[in-house]
């Protein structure tokens, strides 16, 4: 594959697969994102077999559970949707992230409308039934609705995660799981950690200073679920400015003190929100590059993702 695999809902490829014939199409998905992930489109309902066009469906509550059905009438999608999922579930476990489209009793991830038997609105807490299965199946893949990317912090927050559980997957899981494996991307992320989570960062290190304390799988499975619940944690610009000044202390032979002046007063102003992220990491950057310090080149904290992204221009 060109791009890192992630997992999209169809209509907002523009695909026009959606209830009434029409798309979603994502323009952001489309012409930015796609620059760096193979998309993988799926439309649970179209690929359940309910057609193009079909009726509208929703999610009704009954006491023997979750129904989908039509809004008008009664015609139950419920089973067709239930051996889609079955058959689809295994088949995605090469995925590094997914975009879901809002709102849709098949795939909203969040805030879906559920309704009694008779059809009437009861709660606006559900999920679609694929997104839930979906996320069910994998807990640590990174899953997001596209409306929420159009969130400067939500959108780096996703695309931080999807390169993150990318490195996981290609070199610690699976048949690459060693001590020597995991210690290295621990180290890669180790400032990603901090900035996301303190609490949790504290509570990593340790678990990896005795690999002989369990199984080495084990410890990895409880690293990694301790590693994606610390990402998916909104960095504030305190917790930015505590990293970059660690930073900073490692480049202390690389930088004039004017130098160190003007990092510290940009590193203080990103604090006070007058400007971007992208400021104080650039120039971080640019001591790193006049005289570089191993340890640094090793941590993604400073290149998570591409650069043309811009994601940091934004936050």
């Amino acid at each position: 594959m060109s791009g890192i695999p992630v997992g999209i809902s169809t209509c907002l490829l523009g695909k026009e697969v959606r209830h009434d014939g029409g798309h979603k199409h994502s323009r952001y998905c489309t012409q930015v994102l796609s620059r760096h992930f193979e998309f993988r489109a799926i439309c649970p309902e179209l690929e359940a077999g309910l057609g193009v066009p079909r009726p509208a469906i929703h999610l009704r509550e009954h006491p023997d559970g979750m129904r989908l059905t039509e809004t008008k009438g009664s015609a139950d999608h419920t089973r067709a949707m239930q051996e889609f999922i079955d058959r689809i579930l295994p088949n995605l476990s090469e995925l590094r992230g997914y975009i879901l489209m809002a709102k849709s009793p098949s795939c909203g991830m969040e805030r879906i409308k559920v309704h009694n038997p008779e059809g009437q609105v009861i709660r606006r807490d559900g999920q679609g039934m694929f997104a839930e299965a979906l996320m069910r199946a994998y807990p640590l893949m990174p899953v997001e609705e596209e409306g929420r990317l159009n969130d400067d912090t939500l959108r780096e927050n996703f695309i931080e995660r999807v390169f993150a559980y990318d490195d996981w997957m290609q070199n610690v899981a699976g048949k690459n799981l060693c001590a020597k494996a995991l210690i290295e991307f621990h180290t890669r992320h180790k400032f990603q950690l901090l900035a996301h989570s303190e609490k949790i960062y504290r509570q990593l290190g340790p678990m990896l200073s005795d690999l002989k304390s369990d199984a080495l799988e084990t410890i990895a499975n409880r690293y990694i679920q301790g590693f994606m619940e610390a990402m998916t944690k909104k960095v504030s610009r305190g917790s930015h400015m505590n990293v970059l000044q660690h930073l900073m202390g490692y480049l202390r032979d690389a930088m004039g003190s004017e130098d160190r002046k003007v990092l510290v007063e940009q590193i203080e102003a990103y604090g006070r929100g007058e400007v971007p992220l992208i400021v104080p990491m650039t120039l971080l950057r640019m001591a790193q590059r006049r005289e570089p310090v191993d340890y640094l080149n090793l941590q993604h904290y400073l290149s998570p993702y591409p650069d043309e992204l811009g994601l940091r221009n934004k936050v």
